[in-house]
């Protein structure tokens, strides 16, 4: 006879054993910082940023700095969620709002360009 053994018998992943918000939090909290120093190179590199900090010329004021600090402090507030919500849906919506606090931070750097 076959001896395949029960499907209830089969180990089963669980949604924890599956879930890697805190994978993609900590992913995307590590490669923020190098994001911003692209970004800033890239901004520098610009023509009008470059002819503003050599001459003083041009110099158009880009998103308000304030937002990037928000952006910033939101992305931290939303790693920390991320990292400690036991729920796996808490979660999930904190790397969401994380990833796109950390975007409206980079946008507020590439507006300078």
């Amino acid at each position: 006879m076959n001896a395949s053994p029960s499907p209830a018998a089969l180990p089963s992943q669980t949604v924890q054993d599956r879930d890697r918000t805190r994978l993609w939090a900590a992913l995307a909290a590590l490669l923020f910082v190098p994001a911003v120093l692209a970004m800033g190179v890239l901004t520098l590199a610009s023509e009008r940023a470059s002819r503003c900090l050599t001459y003083g010329e041009q110099c158009a004021p880009g998103l308000p700095g304030w937002l990037f600090e928000w952006g910033a402090g939101v992305g931290v507030v939303a790693f920390i969620v991320a990292l400690a919500a036991p729920a796996v849906r808490v979660r999930q919506v904190a790397v969401a709002a994380q990833v796109l606090a950390e975007c409206t931070a980079l946008l507020v750097i590439l507006s300078h360009a």
